[in-house]
């Protein structure tokens, strides 16, 4: 397992999900054994794409919604996964214990085996994304996975603002970071903010690539979601970035596709010895980064 150094293909599958859970996690499956006759041996799924987005209001009776890992929805993804040969990133509501829930990101091997979970550890709390009710932080730390492909990590939604988060979890091993991501517009802001805020999600997550010297796959749904305050609007544009920053696949605003492309250690080897971004950093230098701020004064 892992420790393999050669090339393998990638697949990002940007979903829509309706309010039939079981159907959502049908066509999941469906879209990656689709992936899989595509190449693809390692893909990943959006965030929470079992059901639609529910954090957009708070109600105790949603937690009725997750489930323990391992359990029936790691068991259907283990299940594809292993019949198709292929490793998979699937993003759960898991129920750890009564009034303990997490957003967790969990890896099957392509043997069906699961190698891991990631806990969110970066939850928001802003309108219509009122994460705090429902998701405890993480504990796990920052986590890379070995698959029989590659080795990867896996960060979710509002982790990929955090240069820091995809830091400790490049310097691991990963040679590439999946984002499974549920991120869209308020439909009222849309029109004023709606481009620039597209463009700085793709922005921070590309500066990672190149920061880090990693691929970077961030995965989004789509679709119209919610009723209060106008609902979320969800804006697509799944991709995947190559260590220089470059987008060798992208998908559309609105529509479900299933993206591949080929992740290269070789290149990845080859940028980082022509930006050697991780030999010169100042580790000596870095230790107020673990306070909150630091104040000019003191």
């Amino acid at each position: 397992m892992g420790g393999r150094s050669g090339r393998f293909r990638v697949a990002l599958v940007q979903m829509r999900c309706s309010t039939d859970a079981d159907e959502n996690l049908d066509r999941a499956c469906g879209m990656l054994r689709e992936a899989a006759k595509e190449g693809a041996q390692v893909a990943c799924l959006p965030e929470l794409f079992r059901t639609q987005y529910f954090c957009q209001s708070e109600d105790a009776a949603t937690f009725d919604l997750a489930e323990p890992i391992p359990g029936p929805s790691s068991e259907a993804l283990a299940a594809v996964a292993k019949e198709a040969g292929m490793a998979v990133v699937g993003s759960l509501f898991e129920r750890r214990a009564p009034g303990v829930y997490h957003n967790t990101a969990v890896v099957l091997d392509a043997d069906g085996t699961l190698v891991g979970r990631y806990r969110k550890m970066h939850i928001p709390d802003d309108p219509l994304y009122y994460e705090k009710y429902y998701f405890t932080p993480g504990d796990l730390g920052f986590k890379t996975f070995p698959t029989k492909f590659g080795r990867v990590g896996t960060l979710v939604c509002w982790d990929q603002w955090y240069p820091e988060a995809a830091r400790l979890t490049a310097m691991q091993g990963a040679e590439v970071l999946f984002y499974p991501t549920a991120i869209g517009w308020h439909p009222a802001e849309k029109a004023e903010y709606g481009e620039a805020q597209a463009s700085a999600w793709e922005t921070i997550q590309r500066s990672h690539a190149i920061a880090n010297g990693v691929y970077v796959g961030a995965v989004n749904r789509i679709g119209h979601e919610g009723a209060k305050d106008g609902g979320l609007e969800f804006w697509g544009g799944s991709f995947l970035a190559d260590p220089f920053g470059r987008i060798l696949a992208k998908a559309g605003r609105d529509a479900e596709e299933v993206l591949v492309a080929e992740v290269d250690p070789r290149l990845q080897e080859e940028t980082r010895r022509n930006w050697p971004f991780l030999r010169d950093r100042r580790i000596d230098a870095y230790a107020p980064i673990t306070r909150r701020f630091l104040d000019p004064e003191s």
